[in-house]
């Protein structure tokens, strides 16, 4: 499966690299994650009509001591990162767009890619009824300040 659905728990809404950065630093980051993937999407190699690519955080779950904890930043497109959060593309009207796109990119049918949906929203409730610390540890490091020194921001 190449391209996955990642929603976030209800309880760490909000709660992300960019809430945790300054604009600068932001900035800083996610153009490097655009120039790291030549500026196409890591999942299908495509690019948007308004902006080639988007920045999304990469986290991986410990659902037994629910802990969210930031693995990497990754450049997407834009249908690849509306199919990450498919939830707010429903919200948005997109729902049904996200899904032919997540069908089209893993080579399933609409009714396999519906079934995935299905089972991903169900992983989120299930991880909803929890309190998760969120762990964005990788940001302190000295890599991510040499990182930033490079590019003339220096972290808060």
């Amino acid at each position: 499966m190449k391209l996955t659905i990642e929603l976030v728990p209800k309880t760490s809404w909000y709660s992300n690299v960019r809430s945790e950065v300054s604009d600068r630093e932001w900035d800083a980051i996610r153009k490097a994650v655009y120039r790291r993937a030549d500026y196409e999407c890591e999942i299908c190699g495509g690019t948007g009509d308004e902006h080639p690519v988007e920045c999304h955080e990469v986290w991986e779950y410990d659902d037994e001591n629910h802990t969210q904890c930031l693995k990497r930043m990754i450049a997407l497109c834009p249908d690849c990162h509306q199919v990450k959060h498919i939830g707010y593309a429903s919200t948005q009207g997109n729902a049904h767009e996200a899904a032919e796109h997540l069908a089209e990119v893993n080579g399933w049918t609409l009714t396999e890619a519906m079934e995935y949906i299905e089972d991903s929203f169900e992983e989120w409730r299930k991880r909803s009824q929890h309190e998760w610390t969120v762990d964005t540890s990788i940001l302190d490091c000295e890599e991510y300040d040499r990182f930033l020194e490079s590019r003339g921001v220096h972290a808060a």
